[in-house]
């Protein structure tokens, strides 16, 4: 890394401070620091890019898609650049970080084949004797400025999926990155000033929390895009008055192992559901329900996979379990841990912390009333519990405040058909975890899992707004 990055506002680099320490999250050392933006420097954001909202409309199409395919291959010559960087800011096994980087270049991807096919439709307004000889089309026009709210966890691909769908659809945006893990962010915004891009059209502004207000309420702005811990999406969503609000939120996922599963199989996909960078991540397996004749065999085996797994500095290639984003994330969820114990819970394998690294760890016969239940835990730890009627265990999945994504393991395509229709969940996925995600899906949830949807087609949709024409003929 650089001692220090500038933030981007309308689309030039500013270094005014160095006020942001980036932390590597394995070593608890300053890795790099970042300039700070202030209320001043987010509200000029905000001016330039309702500045370029009209210049962003008039971009043809074909100038879209030539903006995100430079994105495609500078982020192709840069990959371990971004890989490292990404394994040091968020402490994200350095074989993760390159798997998501390899996600970041699939989004802009995706985005620059849609940019070329925002399409309308012609109605057919004779509908009735008195529309008669009227004839009816409608376009997608963008729907101006839209404000980015980034997580720590996803800090390259998260922020894609805001940022490679505004382009391709023509929105100026402002973009807050986490302020734990600002880098990638920043390097995007550095391919980005190298393209044509009307001035304006970009800006993307690390600062802290508590100024960050404008991000939310500022009545310039046309939407509100915010990936993060339910409790603060639903309050920006209280504050952020008329403009549009897409939410993607916390879970509590749940996947199901039916009594025709293979065990091997199931296992290999439940310990990158559950365990990928550190559980940190919303749809990261929490439940795991067991039919009751597999459950004994199936335990066994999971705890051993489980135990295997190698914890430590995420730069090693052999790392499995890296550090979590910080110490007090690890003590929370040790805690967690230790209170499912103590009601009754029984620890199969971890539990144990050594500053931020948290033990993968399994639990079984945890009463369904404790956090590590009903709430995210956002890190390396999943509940076992065994059903015998196929039908109780979707309604015990449906038992939650979150629904997001799950998983069902079966070879009975009218159960999986049950449970797609049955789940209050954004996506069911069979035969694997709900960590699954490829970047041109439907991506999102229902109740506090967020609201609206992300997959650039999807998000594309969000971010512009129909227009009718109506022709009478003469």
């Amino acid at each position: 890394m650089r001692e220090t990055y500038p933030y981007y506002l309308g689309n030039k680099p500013l270094a005014p401070n160095a006020d942001l320490p980036v932390i590597d999250k394995y070593t608890q050392e300053v890795a790099t620091r970042v300039a700070l933006a202030d209320a001043d420097a987010i509200d000029r954001g905000i001016a330039a890019a309702v500045e370029a909202t009209e210049p962003m409309r008039r971009q043809k199409p074909y100038e879209r898609q030539a903006v995100l395919n430079h994105c495609v291959s500078a982020f192709q010559e840069r990959f371990d650049e971004l890989a490292q960087a990404l394994c040091i800011e968020a402490g994200k096994p350095i074989k993760d970080s390159r798997g998501e980087v390899t996600r970041l270049i699939d989004t802009f991807r995706i985005a620059a084949e849609e940019a070329v096919r925002i399409d309308g439709e012609v109605l057919n307004l004779e509908v009735s004797a008195r529309a008669r000889g009227y004839r009816g089309m409608y376009k997608r026009v963008p729907i101006g400025p839209c404000s980015f709210i980034s997580p720590f966890n996803f800090p390259l691909n998260l922020a894609a999926h805001k940022v490679a769908p505004a382009l391709a659809v023509g929105c100026p945006f402002v973009l807050k990155p986490a302020s734990r893990t600002p880098i990638g962010a920043l390097i995007i915004g550095e391919v980005l000033a190298e393209t044509d891009l009307p001035p304006g059209a970009f800006s993307i502004l690390p600062c802290r929390r508590d100024g960050a207000d404008l991000f939310t309420v500022d009545e310039r702005l046309k939407l509100l895009s915010f990936t993060g811990s339910p409790a603060v999406g639903w309050d920006l969503k209280a504050r952020a008055g008329k403009k549009k609000v897409v939410l993607e939120l916390g879970g509590n996922a749940a996947c199901l192992v039916d009594e025709d599963a293979d065990i091997p199989q199931v296992i290999e996909r439940l310990i990158v559901g559950a365990f990928y960078q550190s559980g940190q991540s919303c749809i990261s397996v929490q439940r795991i329900l067991v039919h009751e004749r597999l459950y004994d065999a199936f335990r066994d085996q999971f705890v051993e996979a489980t135990r295997a797994l190698h914890a430590g500095d995420p730069k090693d290639e052999s790392t499995f379990i890296g550090p979590m984003i910080a110490e007090s994330e690890a003590k929370r969820l040790e805690g967690w841990i230790d209170a499912a114990v103590q009601a009754g819970g029984r620890l199969l394998c971890g539990g144990t912390r050594e500053g931020t690294l948290l033990a993968a760890t399994l639990l079984e016969d945890v009463p369904a009333d404790t956090k590590v239940c009903t709430e995210e835990a956002f890190g390396p730890v999943a509940v076992l519990s065994r059903f015998d009627d196929f039908d109780a265990a979707l309604a015990t999945i449906n038992d939650s405040a979150f629904g997001l994504q799950a998983g069902i393991f079966t070879r009975d395509l009218h159960k999986a058909l049950r449970a797609w229709d049955t789940l209050d969940v954004g996506g069911v996925l069979i035969n694997d975890v709900p960590s699954w995600r490829v970047d041109n899906m439907p991506y999102g949830g229902v109740k506090d899992s967020g609201l609206g949807r992300e997959g650039i087609r999807y998000a594309i949709e969000d971010m512009s707004e129909i227009r009718l024409l109506v022709i009478r003929d003469a």
